[in-house]
C-alpha cells in the first residue's frame, strides 16, 4: 500500500512539473514570436494570403457576376467561355437548356472569402437562371511585393527599402 501511495505521490509530482515546464516553454515562445513582429507601416505587404476564386455561373450572366466579384476588392478577373459537359438527354431530365457557361477566374484575399461566397451562395438562389458554382484554390507564392499589391488590391503597396 506505501509503495503504491508513493508511486501516485512520484506520479502527480512528475505530471506536476511536466506542466510547469510546458508553461515555461510556451511562455518563451510567446515571447519569442512577440519580439520578431514588427507593427506593420500603412505601406508594407500585409500577410494576407491571396486565393483564385473560380466561379462558374450561365454564361448570360458572367457580367452581373464579375461585377458582382469584383465588389469585394478582387482587382485581377478573367472570364472563360465554356460549355457544359452533360448530354440532351440527362439535360431533359434535370430540366436544364442552356449549356453555354462562363467561368470566372479572380484573385481574392482571405479574408474577403466568407462574405463573398455567402453573397455568390444567396444569388445563386435567388437570381432567375443565376445558378452557378464558385470554390477557392490557394495561391502558394506570389512574385514581388508590387504584384501582390496589385493582385490584393492594396494601392499603399511599396518596395521596402533594404536595410
Amino acid at each position: 500500500m506505501a509503495d503504491k501511495k508513493l508511486t501516485e505521490t512520484h506520479i502527480k509530482e512528475k505530471a506536476a512539473a511536466v506542466k510547469e515546464h510546458v508553461h515555461a516553454v510556451k511562455k518563451e515562445v510567446k515571447q519569442r514570436v512577440v519580439q520578431k513582429v514588427k507593427p506593420a507601416s500603412p505601406n508594407t505587404v500585409t500577410s494576407n494570403r491571396l486565393k483564385l476564386l473560380v466561379t462558374i455561373v450561365a454564361r448570360s450572366k458572367a457580367d452581373y457576376f464579375a461585377d458582382l466579384i469584383q465588389s469585394f476588392d478582387v482587382n485581377m478577373q478573367m472570364i472563360v467561355l465554356a460549355e457544359g459537359t452533360a448530354n440532351a438527354k440527362m439535360l431533359g431530365i434535370l430540366g436544364l437548356t442552356d449549356t453555354e457557361k462562363a467561368v470566372l477566374l479572380g484573385v481574392i484575399q482571405e479574408d474577403k472569402i466568407p462574405d463573398a461566397m455567402s453573397t455568390l451562395e444567396e444569388k445563386f438562389n435567388t437570381i432567375r437562371d443565376g445558378k452557378g458554382i464558385a470554390w477557392t484554390i490557394p495561391l502558394t507564392s506570389v512574385i514581388g511585393t508590387l504584384i501582390y499589391g496589385f493582385l490584393s488590391n492594396n494601392r499603399l503597396t511599396v518596395k521596402e527599402s533594404k536595410q
